[in-house]
Order: C-alpha cells, then sequence, then structure tokens
C-alpha cells in the first residue's frame, strides 16, 4: 500500500460511519392499516419475550417448590388418613 492510501484509509473509514449513523428523513406516509400491523407484532413480539422469559424463570422454579416441598412431607410425622373411630352409616329401618 503507498503512503498516500494508508493515510486517508481511517478518516474515510470515520467519515463513512458518520454517514452511517446520521439518521435522515425518509419522507415517507405509514398508512393505518400498515401502522396497526406494525404495533400489533411489535406488541405481540413483546410479548413472546416476556412469556419466554417467565417460562425460562418459572419452571425451575416450580421443580425447587415441588422437591421442597416433598423433603417437608418426607421429614413430616407421618399422620393417619383414617380417623380412630369408623364412622357408622344410618341404617334405614325397614
Amino acid at each position: 500500500m503507498s503512503e498516500m492510501t494508508q493515510k486517508l484509509t481511517a478518516p474515510l473509514a470515520g467519515l463513512a460511519l458518520v454517514g452511517a449513523l446520521v439518521p435522515t428523513p425518509a419522507l415517507a406516509y405509514v398508512g393505518a392499516g400498515a401502522g396497526l400491523s406494525a404495533i400489533g407484532s411489535v406488541l405481540s413480539f413483546l410479548g413472546v419475550l416476556l412469556l419466554m422469559i417467565v417460562g425460562f424463570v418459572w419452571y425451575p422454579v416450580k421443580r425447587l417448590m415441588k422437591k421442597r416441598r416433598g423433603k417437608a412431607a418426607d421429614e413430616a410425622p407421618a399422620t393417619s388418613a383414617t380417623p380412630a373411630t369408623p364412622a357408622t352409616t344410618a341404617q334405614p329401618e325397614e
């Protein structure tokens, strides 16, 4: 590379970067249908991201809670599910 090319490369690259980052007006019209569709798409995408994050967080938390409940049930003293005295049913008289 020549010396002149090396001196011009960095300033031209910087100028191209600045030119690419400067916003320019589009001077375009977005109708009601296209605007509502775009807004709906963005809101749907944000909702999907939120549900994805909640799903990734909730599933391990749910498993942890289930595991802790299982340990708590194992450590608790066993209780009888049947009453001490059996319930009698009334027999209809004939």
